[in-house]
């Protein structure tokens, strides 16, 4: 049987592209003859995460609409309408078999090149609310791969699978390496460590946060681990200087995101679709900050999917720089709600959902 092909669009941040990427290696994993071509936008970052993954990437130029400008959309036809051509010129050249859209805005027109031309395409909805260009897709896709309950709201529900979102699969692995972890970050066994996280550009609701309630960390007398992400750590350095205090550990990028989590005895993190599909795996009690600045505030939606559970703290974000460290400070204290934090939210993990994709994905590949 000759191998089959597949198209995976999208992109644009870490959310889209990692999971992306893991279904990739999930297609290959099922049969390493499997030929995948990626299509993104240019100028995203997945044009460079891509290939540096291993995988062959065309960039259309396409931009989403810019909600704070006009002028900024003036294009946006334009460039829509030359995506869409070159998305046909991309499924006449290569042939899919099957095509998987993961958000961002390069899967819209080549997920409409599909349907024009009779390929089947699948989408993967990572967020609890899902985005208008992915609901106008699902209309015509002949699977959803959702990962929160509900999603009939927005889809056909005869097309809905829930397979949860991919994760980094060597950021989760966490077993036996709490010791190895105090190590790399020189903390002491003796303390209770918090872990923040903001993603790799960071979160200044976080980081003010933080800043905030430095003094009432140190005086509690526990460890921090604090991811500032790249926007912010410089101006962070700045004010505070590099030896600020032993038990406060800044760092700009996480580069062993298994070893702070293994470090880590709560979380705080924003609330993006790929870092709760992680958290539910690693198990950690976590008090989420949903961002604002997000489409159809999406990320509040994603939180309160697990608070509802009571698998996670919440706290709004116009509210973090008052409240959050007295939060995460009366969290370390109490063992009881840790424990039932913990356990809920180990309840919601999807750890397979990469291969229960991909085994989606050549389900399609194979009809056509």
């Amino acid at each position: 049987m000759k191998s089959k092909k597949i198209i995976i669009s999208g992109g644009g941040t870490g959310g889209h592209i990692f999971p992306a990427i893991a279904i990739a290696n999930a297609l290959k994993k099922l049969d390493p003859d499997t030929e995948i071509l990626f299509v993104g936008a240019n100028g995203r970052m997945e044009m460079d995460k891509v290939p540096a993954a291993g995988y062959k990437i065309i960039g259309l130029d396409i931009q989403g609409i810019q909600r704070n400008s006009v002028w900024k959309n003036v294009m946006f036809p334009v460039k829509l309408i030359s995506s869409v051509k070159k998305a046909l010129g991309i499924i006449k050249e290569f042939k899919p078999d099957a095509v998987v859209g993961v958000g961002g805005y390069a899967s819209g027109p080549i997920l409409y090149a599909a349907s024009m031309k009779g390929i089947p395409y699948l989408i993967q909805e990572q967020n609890s609310y899902a985005g208008v260009t992915n609901k106008w897709l699902g209309k015509k896709a002949q699977k959803i791969c959702v990962a929160f309950d509900g999603m009939e709201k927005f889809f056909p529900f005869s097309k809905i699978i829930k397979t949860g979102n991919p994760i980094r699969r060597d950021s989760v692995n966490i077993a036996g390496k709490h010791m190895q972890a105090l190590e790399l970050y020189k903390l002491s066994a003796f303390k209770k460590t918090i872990l923040v996280t903001g993603g790799s550009l960071g979160a200044r609701t976080l980081n003010n946060s933080i800043m905030a309630g430095l003094d009432k960390i140190i005086d509690a007398d526990v460890q921090l681990i604090w991811q500032t992400g790249q926007f912010y750590y410089k101006g962070i350095i700045e004010k505070l200087g590099d030896n600020y205090h032993p038990d406060i550990r800044k760092m700009e990028f996480l580069h062993r995101m298994d070893l702070a989590y293994a470090a880590a005895d709560v979380i705080i993190s924003r609330a993006g679709a790929g870092t709760i599909a992680e958290l539910c795996v690693v198990k950690k009690p976590v008090i989420l900050v949903p961002s604002p600045n997000v489409a159809e505030d999406h990320q509040t939606k994603n939180a309160m999917a697990l608070v509802n559970n009571n698998a996670a703290a919440f706290v709004a974000d116009s509210d973090a720089e008052a409240k959050l460290v007295d939060k995460v400070l009366e969290l370390l204290n109490d063992k009881a709600t840790q424990k039932t934090l913990s356990d809920n939210i180990g309840k919601m993990a999807m750890p397979d959902a990469d291969e229960v994709i991909a085994k989606e994905v050549m389900k399609l590949a194979n009809r056509s």
